[in-house]
């Protein structure tokens, strides 16, 4: 999704990241997905390469978040070696169990994810649909408990993926009681005004979210350990809304909805009226 200002066609060419909500819950049955989000040109190669492991790994599907100033935005970038690529294994399954029993393809490894069965294999001939299946079998059904078992599950599944997640690396400095958090294509802009804004002799931390959907393990610790928390955004201050929601903290927007890039010294002045 390459966010524009909308809705429709009104600003086609502008930017804008006002997607995010969409994003995170605008599936209808509480199904939530992956959400990734490239920050810079080059960025956007390892986001898709992690968006498709992640979508044979958990058998979903997954949305990247980039924007038009990324999509209009260029840098040299070394296109890598595919050797040196990390493998991605599908894990097929090949073969009918030992036991005689028929293929299961409802029953989920230790990630809650599924088998996938390559068509036309020999012995794992099985019969998918869009109706609601009993968890295990496969079986069409519509009783209530195996229902809220399965949006259950869909949940569980990818909030494991904050498992395998790094820890948020945090640029911050002794004393810094402010954090300035930013998400795709911020993150030079909000870098630069918070080195603006050290040289103006003020203490300030910041960090960037590459996850959106799930969140970093440890967002709600870093979020704590600041007495504010600055989020600018070019919208009406949708990622401020979701970490009020799930981290109960005083998040602060920082919002910009012209169509255009959030700009190094629109950061430089945020931070510079919220410092003592």
């Amino acid at each position: 999704d390459v966010q524009r200002a909308g809705p429709s066609t009104g600003m086609p060419t502008k930017t804008e990241q006002s997607d995010l909500l969409m994003a995170l819950y605008g599936r209808h049955g509480e199904s939530p997905l992956p959400v990734l989000a490239p920050s810079t040109p080059a960025g956007c190669f390892d986001v898709a390469f992690e968006a498709v492991q992640l979508a044979i790994r958990y058998r979903t599907p997954v949305i990247i978040l980039s924007d038009t100033f990324l999509a209009s935005s260029s840098e040299p970038w070394l296109i890598p070696s595919v050797a040196e690529l990390e493998g991605i294994n599908p894990r097929f399954a090949t073969a009918p169990a030992a036991d005689g029993e028929p293929f299961m393809p409802y029953v989920r490894d230790e990630r809650l994810a599924r088998p996938w069965a390559v068509p036309g294999t020999p012995g794992l001939q099985h019969r998918i649909g869009g109706l609601e299946k009993a968890d295990g079998s496969g079986n069409i059904s519509y009783d209530g408990a195996n229902h809220a078992r399965m949006t259950e599950l869909r949940a569980a599944k990818i909030a494991g993926i904050a498992n395998e997640l790094p820890p948020l690396e945090v640029d911050s400095q002794p004393g810094a009681s402010l954090l300035v958090l930013g998400w795709g294509s911020s993150e030079g802009a909000i870098r630069a005004g918070v080195r603006r804004a050290r040289l103006a002799g003020h203490k300030v931390a910041s960090a960037h979210l590459r996850h959106l959907n799930p969140l970093p393990d440890d967002l709600g610790q870093v979020l704590a350990s600041f007495d504010r928390v600055l989020v600018p955004e070019m919208n009406s201050g949708q990622l401020a809304k979701v970490l009020r929601a799930k981290y109960l903290v005083d998040v602060e927007s920082y919002c910009k909805v012209q169509g255009q890039p959030l700009f190094t010294s629109e950061i430089e002045l945020a931070i510079a009226e919220r410092q003592p």
